[in-house]
Parts: C-alpha cells; structure tokens; sequence
C-alpha cells in the first residue's frame, strides 16, 4: 500500500469517528437542556435510534451498496445528506421530532463504518498488519471531537452538532476522491446479509451461553452510553466530555494486550474479567463525586478498556475461532446484530425507564440508585456466565 493511500485512508478513518464522537457522547446532556426538554425515557429511546440502525445497515451495504455502487461514492453522498440531517437537528424543538431526525441520520450513518472498512480493506496489501494502523486514526478522532466538545464548553449546546455536520460534509466531499472500490462481483442476499448461515453456532452450548451473555451485557453498555455524560454534568465534573475521552485513550492501550492475553489467560477468564470491570464501574459511579471521591469517577470512565475490549474485542476473536474460514463473515455480522442492535435495542429501552425512575426533580437524580442497576445487572450476568460456560481447554488448544 502507497504512503498516499494510507494517509488517506488515515483521513477517513479519523473524520469517520469524529463525526459519530462529536454529538453521540453528549446527546443525553443536550437533549435535557431547552428546548428539548426530553424525558429521560426519551433519551434512551434516542440512543436507541443508532441500534435500530445498526439492525438494518447490514441490510443496505450487503444488498444495495456492495452490488451496485462504488463505496467510496455511495459513502460520500450518505455523509453529505448526513451533515443536512445534523444541521436540521440543531432547529428541532420537539423531542418526538429530533427522536426521527435522529434515527433516520442514524441509518445513513451506521452504513458508513462498513462501507469505510471496506474502502481500507480493499487498498490493503497485508490487511493483518496494516488495518490496525488505519483504524486507531478513527480512536484518535473520536478523542480529538471529545476533547473539543469538552474545551470549548458546549457539551449542554446544539455546536455539536454544527461540529458534527462540518465534519460529515468534509468527509462526504473527500469521499469522491478517497481510492476506487467497485462494486462486489459477488451480491449478498437477505439471509448471508444479516449472517443467519452463522446461527449453526448456536448449538453449541458454550457459544450459546456467551452468545446470551453479549446480548444481556449490552443493557449495562447502554447506561453508560446514554447517562454518563449527563451523570457527570449533573453532579457537576469539569469539563466531562474532554475527561470521558480517557475512556477512548484507555481502549486502545489495553486493546494492544488482547492479543497476548487471548490465549495464555484463555477466552472464559478474558470475559470474566471484562464483565467484572463493569460491575466494578457502575460501583465507582455510584459512590463516587467531585469533593472527595473524584478518583472514582476517573476509575468508571478508565474502566472503559477493560469492558469493551476485553469482553467486545475478546468476543470477537472467540467468535471468528469458533466460526472458522467458511461463515466467520457471517458470524461476525450476527455477534453485531445481536449485540449492538437487539442487545442495545433493549437496553436503551430499558435504561431510560430506570433513569426516570430515579428521578428526584427537573434536575437531579438519584444517581447512586441509577448506577447501581447496571451493576446488579452485569453481575447476574457474570454468575450464570461462569456457570453454565464449560470451554476453557478447547478455546486454550485453539
């Protein structure tokens, strides 16, 4: 691959994330303040909206852009009608209204990570060595807008999504000059498109049991997508967006280890681990505060590393072992499915409920009552994990 190419595709990556960084982080903490005014059930309902996306996104790329267009084309006119989308949410003053806004940005946005992928992918010559190196510039501008956000003091503003909207406009036009990735000779259908070849997974009862575990883990993932930014305005730490980006820096070191963990500490201990770092976070946001436990509030937001990688990124590679060469595609295509669509679909729903129930007046909750919920949630989670999951020598072999 040219130095050119990679410094491109570098470009893409960074403006790819920066967008989705920009305005997802604070969305809660926006929609609170007038004139939105939204319910906490509406927050969640919102977050929600990208699930939904992320449901039907493989839909689109698998059925629609794979066969007929060239993906950086398609890429760039689904960022530019984004950036339009974005800029419409800035003048919406009901909640009900930004919800569709919102959702319908969501399903042109959601397809762009694949299509991006598939940009870098097809210009690599060594995909193995070289796409990690391409995607940590999409890490890096999701820290970038997140430290912005934060600086500039407009976490609670509609300059969000003005940020965001610059951006995706910037991103749709370089698109057009981004290298050519014709369309597939292969066309996908309905069923290889959501991954349903990988449900013969499901069989087997160990991957059926951490298959349930992904699901149901992403209703704690929820609380902490949807409420932290506005947990942590509430009770009143500075400059929270910048602060949360730790989270991001945290991910990518302890990404970097995965792969040296994976098989000396063995796929059950990595989740065990990832799915004790959720229950230990939502324990520090619950107890924590700005006068004397600050500390804690910096453990939740480091945390961040531990839950994601070792349970996501672990999930992943444990998922591609036991999928093999023939449905790994698809297998992959489902975990998504299941995990960041219907897992995310429930949570969302969920966690907006329990916010509202906590609520003590227009503006302030009962935050230690709210976070412990995810809490007692990732810790079932964790007990009929390490019960009924029985594959630690076959996963060590492989």
């Amino acid at each position: 691959m040219k130095m050119t190419t990679g410094v491109s595709l570098g470009i893409m990556m960074f403006m790819q994330y920066f967008i989705w960084s920009a305005w997802y982080v604070t969305l809660g903490t926006y929609m609170g303040q007038a004139p939105l005014q939204a319910t906490d059930v509406q927050i969640g309902a919102t977050y929600g909206a990208l699930a939904i996306a992320t449901m039907i996104s493989p839909f689109f790329v698998g059925l629609i852009a794979d066969r007929f267009f060239a993906a950086e084309k398609i890429m760039g006119v689904l960022h530019l009608i984004g950036a339009a989308l974005l800029f419409l949410a800035t003048k919406i003053e009901s909640s009900n209204s930004f919800y569709w806004v919102i959702l319908i940005y969501s399903l042109l946005y959601m397809p762009t990570i694949a299509l991006s992928n598939s940009v870098a992918f097809s210009q690599m010559t060594d995909p193995g060595k070289q796409f990690p190196w391409i995607r940590v510039f999409g890490t890096i501008g999701w820290i970038v807008a997140g430290v912005l956000v934060g600086q500039m003091g407009i976490e609670k503003s509609s300059t969000t999504f003005y940020l965001a909207a610059a951006v995706s406009g910037g991103l749709g036009l370089f698109s057009f000059i981004l290298p050519n990735t014709p369309p597939k000779a292969q066309t996908a259908d309905a069923s290889s498109a959501l991954g349903t070849e990988a449900f013969v997974l499901l069989k087997n009862k160990s991957y059926l049991v951490f298959f349930i575990a992904a699901i149901l883990i992403c209703i704690p993932l929820s609380f902490y997508y949807g409420f932290a930014n506005p947990f942590l305005n509430e009770i009143g730490f500075p400059n929270a967006a910048s602060k949360m980006t730790l989270g991001q820096v945290s991910e990518a070191v302890f990404i970097l280890a995965i792969p040296f963990l994976f098989n000396r500490v063995g796929v059950k201990n990595m989740l065990i681990f990832g799915m004790s770092a959720w229950i230990l976070r939502y324990i520090c946001f619950a107890y924590g505060n700005v006068e004397t436990s600050s500390w804690m509030l910096y453990a939740g937001i480091i945390l961040h590393g531990i839950c994601y990688d070792f349970f996501f990124v672990t999930g992943y590679m444990y998922t591609e072992k036991k999928a093999g060469e023939k449905i790994k595609n698809a297998a992959q295509g489902l975990f998504t499915f299941a995990t960041y669509g219907l897992g995310m679909v429930i949570g969302t729903s969920y966690s907006g409920y329990i916010a509202n129930s906590y609520k003590i007046s227009d503006t302030a909750h009962n935050w230690q009552g709210v976070w412990m919920m995810p809490a007692y949630i990732a810790a079932a989670v964790l007990v009929f994990f390490i019960i009924f999951f029985k594959e630690k020598k076959e996963t060590a072999a492989a």
